[in-house]
Protein backbone atom coordinates (compact mmCIF):
# COMPACT_ATOMS: atom_id res chain seq x y z
CA UNK A 1 0.00 0.00 0.00
CA UNK A 2 1.32 3.54 -0.60
CA UNK A 3 2.02 5.44 2.01
CA UNK A 4 0.87 9.12 1.29
CA UNK A 5 2.32 10.93 5.06
CA UNK A 6 6.25 9.85 3.55
CA UNK A 7 4.79 11.03 -0.11
CA UNK A 8 3.35 14.64 0.70
CA UNK A 9 6.71 16.05 1.94
CA UNK A 10 8.55 15.78 -1.06
CA UNK A 11 7.34 18.53 -3.19
CA UNK A 12 9.92 20.66 -4.43
CA UNK A 13 10.58 21.83 -8.48
CA UNK A 14 12.26 18.82 -10.31
CA UNK A 15 12.59 17.89 -14.38
CA UNK A 16 10.16 15.37 -15.75
CA UNK A 17 13.45 13.75 -17.78
CA UNK A 18 11.26 13.48 -20.57
CA UNK A 19 15.73 13.39 -21.29
CA UNK A 20 18.67 13.78 -19.85
CA UNK A 21 20.24 16.05 -20.11
CA UNK A 22 16.83 18.23 -19.81
CA UNK A 23 15.91 20.74 -22.29
CA UNK A 24 16.94 23.80 -20.15
CA UNK A 25 20.34 22.40 -20.76
CA UNK A 26 20.04 22.97 -24.88
CA UNK A 27 22.31 25.56 -26.52
CA UNK A 28 23.44 26.68 -29.79
CA UNK A 29 26.66 26.03 -28.50
CA UNK A 30 25.68 22.26 -30.12
CA UNK A 31 26.40 23.62 -33.89
CA UNK A 32 24.34 22.73 -37.33
CA UNK A 33 27.18 21.25 -38.54
CA UNK A 34 28.00 19.30 -35.56
CA UNK A 35 24.09 17.77 -36.00
CA UNK A 36 24.48 17.14 -39.56
CA UNK A 37 27.26 14.92 -38.65
CA UNK A 38 25.80 13.36 -36.13
CA UNK A 39 22.98 12.73 -38.50
CA UNK A 40 25.38 11.07 -41.37
CA UNK A 41 27.15 8.97 -38.56
CA UNK A 42 23.58 7.13 -37.97
CA UNK A 43 23.43 3.13 -38.51
CA UNK A 44 21.24 2.36 -41.58
CA UNK A 45 20.90 -0.86 -39.14
CA UNK A 46 19.27 1.54 -36.12
CA UNK A 47 15.50 1.78 -36.93
CA UNK A 48 13.55 5.13 -36.74
CA UNK A 49 11.25 6.85 -34.31
CA UNK A 50 9.50 9.85 -35.91
CA UNK A 51 7.92 12.85 -34.23
CA UNK A 52 5.78 15.60 -36.06
CA UNK A 53 4.98 18.69 -34.75
CA UNK A 54 1.40 19.71 -35.74
CA UNK A 55 1.54 23.03 -33.73
CA UNK A 56 -2.14 25.42 -35.09
CA UNK A 57 -4.77 25.41 -32.30
CA UNK A 58 -7.74 27.75 -32.61
CA UNK A 59 -7.84 28.89 -28.97
CA UNK A 60 -5.62 28.78 -25.68
CA UNK A 61 -6.20 25.93 -23.33
CA UNK A 62 -4.49 28.19 -20.23
CA UNK A 63 -3.03 24.76 -18.29
CA UNK A 64 -1.59 24.04 -21.81
CA UNK A 65 2.35 23.85 -21.18
CA UNK A 66 2.82 22.49 -25.12
CA UNK A 67 4.28 24.87 -28.24
CA UNK A 68 1.24 26.11 -30.37
CA UNK A 69 0.34 28.71 -32.59
CA UNK A 70 -3.02 30.31 -32.28
CA UNK A 71 -5.30 30.58 -35.65
CA UNK A 72 -8.08 30.36 -37.46
CA UNK A 73 -6.98 30.86 -40.98
CA UNK A 74 -6.59 28.03 -43.49
CA UNK A 75 -3.57 29.59 -45.68
CA UNK A 76 -1.39 29.06 -42.36
CA UNK A 77 -2.37 25.62 -42.54
CA UNK A 78 -1.69 24.78 -45.86
CA UNK A 79 1.71 26.79 -45.76
CA UNK A 80 2.72 24.35 -42.92
CA UNK A 81 2.51 21.32 -45.10
CA UNK A 82 4.32 22.52 -48.23
CA UNK A 83 6.95 23.67 -45.51
CA UNK A 84 6.84 20.10 -43.97
CA UNK A 85 7.31 18.79 -47.44
CA UNK A 86 10.19 20.19 -47.75
CA UNK A 87 11.93 19.79 -44.53
CA UNK A 88 11.20 16.29 -45.78
CA UNK A 89 13.17 16.86 -48.97
CA UNK A 90 16.00 18.19 -47.12
CA UNK A 91 16.34 15.47 -44.36
CA UNK A 92 16.65 12.77 -47.31
CA UNK A 93 20.22 14.62 -48.14
CA UNK A 94 21.22 13.66 -44.15
CA UNK A 95 19.73 10.48 -43.26
CA UNK A 96 18.64 7.18 -44.96
CA UNK A 97 15.25 7.56 -45.06
CA UNK A 98 15.07 3.82 -46.03
CA UNK A 99 15.44 2.84 -42.37
CA UNK A 100 13.08 0.59 -40.64
CA UNK A 101 10.26 3.04 -39.05
CA UNK A 102 9.02 1.57 -35.84
CA UNK A 103 7.09 4.74 -34.59
CA UNK A 104 5.47 7.61 -36.13
CA UNK A 105 3.33 10.64 -33.81
CA UNK A 106 2.04 13.52 -34.43
CA UNK A 107 1.71 16.24 -31.64
CA UNK A 108 0.44 19.61 -31.25
CA UNK A 109 -1.12 21.90 -30.96
CA UNK A 110 -4.39 19.81 -32.29
CA UNK A 111 -3.33 17.82 -34.76
CA UNK A 112 -6.61 17.04 -35.94
CA UNK A 113 -7.56 21.16 -36.57
CA UNK A 114 -6.03 20.09 -40.04
CA UNK A 115 -8.75 18.89 -41.86
CA UNK A 116 -9.06 15.19 -43.35
CA UNK A 117 -7.55 16.00 -46.36
CA UNK A 118 -4.66 17.72 -45.00
CA UNK A 119 -4.12 14.78 -42.56
CA UNK A 120 -4.29 12.57 -45.61
CA UNK A 121 -1.57 14.76 -47.59
CA UNK A 122 0.83 14.76 -44.57
CA UNK A 123 0.39 11.11 -43.77
CA UNK A 124 1.13 10.56 -47.93
CA UNK A 125 4.22 12.97 -47.78
CA UNK A 126 5.41 11.02 -44.91
CA UNK A 127 5.20 7.66 -46.93
CA UNK A 128 6.65 8.52 -49.46
CA UNK A 129 10.22 9.62 -47.57
CA UNK A 130 10.22 6.81 -45.27
CA UNK A 131 8.69 3.93 -47.40
CA UNK A 132 10.35 1.25 -44.96
CA UNK A 133 7.53 0.46 -42.29
CA UNK A 134 7.81 -2.02 -39.38
CA UNK A 135 4.82 -4.76 -39.39
CA UNK A 136 4.14 -3.74 -35.60
CA UNK A 137 5.00 0.35 -35.60
CA UNK A 138 3.55 2.20 -33.27
CA UNK A 139 1.20 5.10 -35.22
CA UNK A 140 -0.58 7.53 -33.07
CA UNK A 141 -1.73 10.70 -32.62
CA UNK A 142 -2.92 12.99 -30.17
CA UNK A 143 -7.05 14.69 -30.62
CA UNK A 144 -8.71 16.95 -29.73
CA UNK A 145 -11.99 15.64 -29.50
CA UNK A 146 -13.98 19.01 -29.90
CA UNK A 147 -12.17 18.72 -33.60
CA UNK A 148 -12.75 15.45 -34.70
CA UNK A 149 -14.75 14.43 -37.69
CA UNK A 150 -15.62 10.38 -38.78
CA UNK A 151 -13.29 11.38 -41.97
CA UNK A 152 -10.58 11.89 -39.71
CA UNK A 153 -10.54 8.72 -37.92
CA UNK A 154 -11.32 7.20 -41.44
CA UNK A 155 -7.91 8.73 -42.79
CA UNK A 156 -5.84 8.04 -39.78
CA UNK A 157 -6.99 4.17 -39.86
CA UNK A 158 -6.33 3.99 -43.62
CA UNK A 159 -2.66 5.57 -43.12
CA UNK A 160 -1.70 2.93 -40.52
CA UNK A 161 -2.58 4.91 -37.15
CA UNK A 162 -3.27 2.23 -34.89
CA UNK A 163 -3.44 4.25 -31.27
CA UNK A 164 -4.94 7.35 -30.56
CA UNK A 165 -4.59 9.71 -27.21
CA UNK A 166 -7.64 12.31 -26.74
CA UNK A 167 -7.21 14.90 -24.28
CA UNK A 168 -9.47 15.30 -21.52
CA UNK A 169 -8.33 17.03 -18.23
CA UNK A 170 -11.84 17.09 -16.39
CA UNK A 171 -15.52 16.88 -17.28
CA UNK A 172 -16.35 19.27 -14.70
CA UNK A 173 -18.32 22.92 -16.35
CA UNK A 174 -16.31 25.02 -13.95
CA UNK A 175 -12.98 23.39 -14.32
CA UNK A 176 -13.36 23.60 -18.27
CA UNK A 177 -14.23 27.15 -17.63
CA UNK A 178 -11.49 28.45 -15.79
CA UNK A 179 -9.11 26.84 -17.89
CA UNK A 180 -10.68 27.81 -21.23
CA UNK A 181 -11.58 24.22 -22.57
CA UNK A 182 -15.16 23.31 -22.97
CA UNK A 183 -15.67 19.65 -23.88
CA UNK A 184 -18.70 17.95 -22.67
CA UNK A 185 -19.03 14.12 -21.96
CA UNK A 186 -20.65 13.35 -25.58
CA UNK A 187 -17.86 15.03 -27.30
CA UNK A 188 -15.56 12.60 -25.88
CA UNK A 189 -17.43 9.32 -25.86
CA UNK A 190 -18.81 10.05 -29.84
CA UNK A 191 -14.49 10.60 -30.10
CA UNK A 192 -13.88 7.30 -28.35
CA UNK A 193 -16.67 4.94 -30.41
CA UNK A 194 -15.25 6.91 -33.92
CA UNK A 195 -11.42 4.96 -32.46
CA UNK A 196 -13.25 1.35 -31.73
CA UNK A 197 -15.08 1.91 -34.89
CA UNK A 198 -11.84 2.62 -36.85
CA UNK A 199 -9.96 0.04 -35.21
CA UNK A 200 -7.33 2.08 -32.82
CA UNK A 201 -5.62 -0.67 -30.87
CA UNK A 202 -5.02 1.22 -28.01
CA UNK A 203 -7.28 4.29 -26.56
CA UNK A 204 -5.47 6.54 -24.33
CA UNK A 205 -7.45 9.69 -22.02
CA UNK A 206 -5.35 11.99 -20.76
CA UNK A 207 -6.47 13.87 -17.23
CA UNK A 208 -4.79 16.52 -15.38
CA UNK A 209 -5.10 17.25 -11.19
CA UNK A 210 -4.38 20.26 -9.77
CA UNK A 211 -6.72 22.59 -11.97
CA UNK A 212 -8.53 25.33 -10.83
CA UNK A 213 -11.41 24.67 -8.52
CA UNK A 214 -11.13 21.02 -8.53
CA UNK A 215 -12.10 19.19 -5.39
CA UNK A 216 -12.29 15.90 -4.58
CA UNK A 217 -15.87 15.18 -4.97
CA UNK A 218 -15.46 16.84 -8.66
CA UNK A 219 -12.87 15.09 -9.50
CA UNK A 220 -14.73 11.64 -8.46
CA UNK A 221 -17.22 12.49 -11.00
CA UNK A 222 -14.74 12.35 -13.96
CA UNK A 223 -13.24 9.52 -12.97
CA UNK A 224 -16.49 7.49 -12.61
CA UNK A 225 -17.37 9.22 -16.56
CA UNK A 226 -13.78 8.56 -17.56
CA UNK A 227 -14.22 4.69 -16.65
CA UNK A 228 -17.61 4.99 -19.12
CA UNK A 229 -15.11 5.23 -21.79
CA UNK A 230 -13.50 2.00 -21.09
CA UNK A 231 -9.85 3.67 -22.48
CA UNK A 232 -7.14 0.56 -22.86
CA UNK A 233 -4.77 3.63 -20.83
CA UNK A 234 -4.86 6.94 -18.70
CA UNK A 235 -2.60 9.31 -18.17
CA UNK A 236 -3.33 11.52 -14.78
CA UNK A 237 -0.98 14.11 -15.01
CA UNK A 238 0.10 16.70 -11.45
CA UNK A 239 -0.89 20.54 -13.56
CA UNK A 240 2.69 21.97 -13.64
CA UNK A 241 1.64 25.61 -13.26
CA UNK A 242 4.60 27.50 -14.74
CA UNK A 243 3.26 31.19 -15.47
CA UNK A 244 6.76 32.19 -15.65
CA UNK A 245 7.57 30.31 -19.13
CA UNK A 246 3.51 29.74 -20.11
CA UNK A 247 2.04 33.37 -20.92
CA UNK A 248 -1.18 31.82 -21.10
CA UNK A 249 -0.99 29.89 -17.48
CA UNK A 250 -1.40 33.57 -16.45
CA UNK A 251 -4.96 33.55 -17.21
CA UNK A 252 -5.12 31.36 -14.33
CA UNK A 253 -6.49 32.76 -11.00
CA UNK A 254 -4.00 31.00 -8.99
CA UNK A 255 -6.10 31.30 -5.54
CA UNK A 256 -8.35 28.84 -7.32
CA UNK A 257 -5.92 25.95 -7.45
CA UNK A 258 -6.13 23.36 -4.93
CA UNK A 259 -3.88 22.90 -2.30
CA UNK A 260 -1.37 20.45 -1.62
CA UNK A 261 -3.36 18.26 0.56
CA UNK A 262 -6.57 18.20 -1.92
CA UNK A 263 -4.29 16.93 -4.73
CA UNK A 264 -2.80 14.31 -2.55
CA UNK A 265 -6.40 13.41 -1.96
CA UNK A 266 -7.33 13.43 -5.59
CA UNK A 267 -4.08 11.78 -6.16
CA UNK A 268 -4.58 9.08 -3.71
CA UNK A 269 -8.30 8.69 -4.46
CA UNK A 270 -7.46 7.77 -8.25
CA UNK A 271 -4.82 5.18 -7.67
CA UNK A 272 -6.96 3.22 -5.99
CA UNK A 273 -10.00 4.22 -8.30
CA UNK A 274 -8.26 2.59 -11.05
CA UNK A 275 -6.57 -0.28 -9.41
CA UNK A 276 -9.80 -1.44 -8.31
CA UNK A 277 -11.43 -1.16 -11.51
CA UNK A 278 -8.91 -3.42 -13.23
CA UNK A 279 -6.04 -0.67 -14.35
CA UNK A 280 -2.59 -1.01 -13.04
CA UNK A 281 0.00 1.81 -12.47
CA UNK A 282 2.67 2.47 -14.75
CA UNK A 283 5.04 5.39 -13.20
CA UNK A 284 4.58 8.30 -11.66
CA UNK A 285 1.42 9.14 -13.83
CA UNK A 286 -0.04 6.20 -16.29
CA UNK A 287 -2.46 3.33 -15.73
CA UNK A 288 -3.17 0.76 -18.12
CA UNK A 289 -5.11 -2.46 -18.41
CA UNK A 290 -3.05 -5.72 -17.68
CA UNK A 291 -3.29 -6.70 -21.71
CA UNK A 292 -1.64 -3.89 -22.81
CA UNK A 293 2.04 -3.78 -23.69
CA UNK A 294 2.88 -0.89 -21.92
CA UNK A 295 2.70 -3.18 -18.55
CA UNK A 296 4.31 -6.35 -20.08
CA UNK A 297 7.11 -4.64 -20.71
CA UNK A 298 7.50 -3.00 -17.32
CA UNK A 299 6.94 -6.63 -16.06
CA UNK A 300 10.16 -7.60 -18.54
CA UNK A 301 12.57 -4.38 -17.71
CA UNK A 302 11.62 -3.17 -21.34
CA UNK A 303 9.93 -0.48 -20.85
CA UNK A 304 11.06 3.00 -22.00
CA UNK A 305 11.08 7.36 -21.87
CA UNK A 306 10.95 9.71 -24.15
CA UNK A 307 9.51 13.24 -24.83
CA UNK A 308 6.19 11.25 -26.08
CA UNK A 309 6.44 9.75 -22.20
CA UNK A 310 6.30 5.63 -21.78
CA UNK A 311 7.11 3.62 -25.02
CA UNK A 312 7.80 -0.09 -25.53
CA UNK A 313 9.97 1.36 -28.88
CA UNK A 314 13.47 1.82 -27.41
CA UNK A 315 16.67 1.65 -29.41
CA UNK A 316 15.24 3.67 -32.36
CA UNK A 317 17.16 7.26 -33.61
CA UNK A 318 14.21 10.14 -33.09
CA UNK A 319 14.02 12.68 -35.79
CA UNK A 320 12.10 15.46 -35.08
CA UNK A 321 10.11 17.35 -37.91
CA UNK A 322 8.13 20.45 -38.08
CA UNK A 323 8.16 23.63 -35.67
CA UNK A 324 10.08 23.23 -32.51
CA UNK A 325 10.20 19.61 -32.60
CA UNK A 326 13.00 17.17 -31.01
CA UNK A 327 14.96 14.87 -31.48
CA UNK A 328 17.13 12.49 -30.13
CA UNK A 329 20.15 10.38 -31.02
CA UNK A 330 22.33 7.57 -29.36
CA UNK A 331 24.53 10.97 -27.71
CA UNK A 332 22.75 14.01 -28.93
CA UNK A 333 19.57 15.99 -28.44
CA UNK A 334 18.01 18.33 -31.78
CA UNK A 335 15.66 20.84 -31.45
CA UNK A 336 13.99 22.99 -34.18
CA UNK A 337 13.08 26.71 -34.23
CA UNK A 338 10.09 27.71 -32.34
CA UNK A 339 9.49 30.61 -34.00
CA UNK A 340 7.49 29.92 -37.32
CA UNK A 341 9.54 32.84 -39.45
CA UNK A 342 13.30 31.34 -38.23
CA UNK A 343 11.74 28.05 -39.25
CA UNK A 344 10.59 28.98 -42.74
CA UNK A 345 13.93 31.01 -43.04
CA UNK A 346 15.92 27.95 -42.38
CA UNK A 347 14.04 25.70 -44.92
CA UNK A 348 14.04 28.58 -47.50
CA UNK A 349 17.90 28.42 -47.22
CA UNK A 350 17.75 24.70 -48.36
CA UNK A 351 18.59 24.05 -44.41
CA UNK A 352 17.16 21.67 -41.95
CA UNK A 353 14.80 24.32 -39.13
CA UNK A 354 17.71 22.88 -36.29
CA UNK A 355 17.90 25.73 -33.71
CA UNK A 356 20.05 24.21 -30.56
CA UNK A 357 20.39 21.25 -28.79
CA UNK A 358 23.32 19.37 -26.81
CA UNK A 359 25.93 16.76 -27.20
CA UNK A 360 26.27 14.13 -24.34
CA UNK A 361 29.57 13.79 -22.61
CA UNK A 362 30.92 10.25 -20.90
CA UNK A 363 29.12 10.94 -18.31
CA UNK A 364 25.77 12.39 -19.53
CA UNK A 365 25.67 8.92 -21.29
CA UNK A 366 26.09 7.37 -17.75
CA UNK A 367 23.93 9.47 -15.98
CA UNK A 368 21.63 9.39 -18.76
CA UNK A 369 21.32 5.54 -18.50
CA UNK A 370 20.78 5.45 -14.76
CA UNK A 371 17.71 7.81 -14.91
CA UNK A 372 16.09 6.63 -17.89
CA UNK A 373 16.02 3.09 -16.21
CA UNK A 374 14.95 4.21 -13.08
CA UNK A 375 12.61 6.68 -14.52
CA UNK A 376 10.79 3.71 -16.54
CA UNK A 377 11.28 0.50 -15.37
CA UNK A 378 11.99 1.44 -11.09
CA UNK A 379 14.79 -0.98 -10.91
CA UNK A 380 18.35 -0.53 -11.80
CA UNK A 381 20.82 -3.22 -12.74
CA UNK A 382 24.28 -1.73 -11.31
CA UNK A 383 26.40 -4.53 -12.75
CA UNK A 384 25.02 -4.17 -16.07
CA UNK A 385 25.79 -0.16 -15.83
CA UNK A 386 29.10 -0.99 -14.58
CA UNK A 387 29.84 -3.66 -17.22
CA UNK A 388 28.41 -1.25 -20.03
CA UNK A 389 30.06 2.09 -18.99
CA UNK A 390 33.43 0.03 -17.52
CA UNK A 391 32.88 1.95 -13.80
CA UNK A 392 32.64 1.21 -10.31
CA UNK A 393 28.95 2.09 -9.48
CA UNK A 394 29.94 2.93 -5.78
CA UNK A 395 32.68 4.70 -6.45
CA UNK A 396 31.02 6.66 -9.34
CA UNK A 397 27.62 7.79 -7.81
CA UNK A 398 29.19 8.18 -4.41
CA UNK A 399 27.56 11.42 -3.62
CA UNK A 400 24.38 10.28 -4.98
CA UNK A 401 24.04 6.95 -2.78
CA UNK A 402 24.79 9.31 -0.26
CA UNK A 403 21.61 11.42 -0.91
CA UNK A 404 19.80 8.66 -1.62
CA UNK A 405 19.81 7.04 2.12
CA UNK A 406 16.96 9.65 3.37
CA UNK A 407 15.23 7.50 0.98
CA UNK A 408 16.38 4.05 1.97
CA UNK A 409 15.34 5.51 5.54
CA UNK A 410 11.97 6.20 4.31
CA UNK A 411 11.60 2.41 2.97
CA UNK A 412 11.00 3.96 -0.40
CA UNK A 413 13.97 2.28 -2.11
CA UNK A 414 16.38 0.05 -1.69
CA UNK A 415 19.71 -0.33 -2.48
CA UNK A 416 22.06 -3.55 -2.66
CA UNK A 417 25.32 -4.47 -4.47
CA UNK A 418 23.22 -5.28 -7.54
CA UNK A 419 20.53 -3.23 -7.82
CA UNK A 420 18.58 -0.11 -7.00
CA UNK A 421 14.84 -0.66 -6.18
CA UNK A 422 12.15 1.56 -6.20
CA UNK A 423 8.96 0.11 -4.01
CA UNK A 424 5.29 0.77 -4.68
CA UNK A 425 5.12 5.04 -3.26
CA UNK A 426 8.76 5.90 -4.60
CA UNK A 427 7.64 5.13 -7.82
CA UNK A 428 5.33 8.28 -6.88
CA UNK A 429 8.34 9.94 -6.15
CA UNK A 430 10.68 8.93 -8.85
CA UNK A 431 11.48 12.25 -10.28
CA UNK A 432 13.04 13.20 -6.44
CA UNK A 433 14.60 9.62 -6.20
CA UNK A 434 16.78 10.40 -9.32
CA UNK A 435 17.39 14.10 -9.20
CA UNK A 436 20.94 13.34 -7.29
CA UNK A 437 22.24 11.72 -10.29
CA UNK A 438 21.70 14.93 -12.28
CA UNK A 439 25.24 16.80 -12.59
CA UNK A 440 22.96 19.89 -13.62
CA UNK A 441 20.85 19.81 -10.24
CA UNK A 442 23.55 22.08 -8.58
CA UNK A 443 23.68 24.74 -11.16
CA UNK A 444 19.85 25.24 -11.14
CA UNK A 445 19.45 26.05 -7.40
CA UNK A 446 16.74 25.07 -5.29
CA UNK A 447 14.66 28.88 -5.16
CA UNK A 448 15.54 28.97 -9.06
CA UNK A 449 11.79 28.85 -11.38
CA UNK A 450 13.23 26.34 -13.51
CA UNK A 451 11.15 23.45 -12.83
CA UNK A 452 7.47 22.66 -11.84
CA UNK A 453 7.15 20.83 -9.02
CA UNK A 454 7.35 17.14 -8.42
CA UNK A 455 3.84 16.46 -5.99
Amino acid sequence: MIDFEKFVKYSRPGPRYTSYPTAVEFSEDFTYDRYLEKLHAQKSSTPLSLYFHLPFCRSACYFCGCNVVFTSKEDKKVRYIDYLKKELSILQKHIDTKREVIQLHFGGGTPTFFDANQLQEIIAAIKEVFPNWSDEAEVSCEIDPRFLSEEHMKVLSEGGFNRVSFGVQDFDPRVQQAVHRIQTFEETKRAVELARKYGMQSVNIDLIYGLPFQTLESFQKTLELTLQLDPDRLAVFNYAHVPWLKKTMRKIDETTLPSPDVKLAILKYTIDFFTSNGYKMIGMDHFAKPEDELFKAIEKGELHRNFQGYTTKGGADLIGIGLTSIGEGEDYYAQNFKEMSAYEEAIDNGKLPYHRGVELGQDDKIRKAVIMELMANFKLDIPRIEKQFGIDFKEYFADALKALKEFEEQELVKVSDKAIEVNETGTLLIRNIVMPFDAYMKKHGEGKKVFSKTV
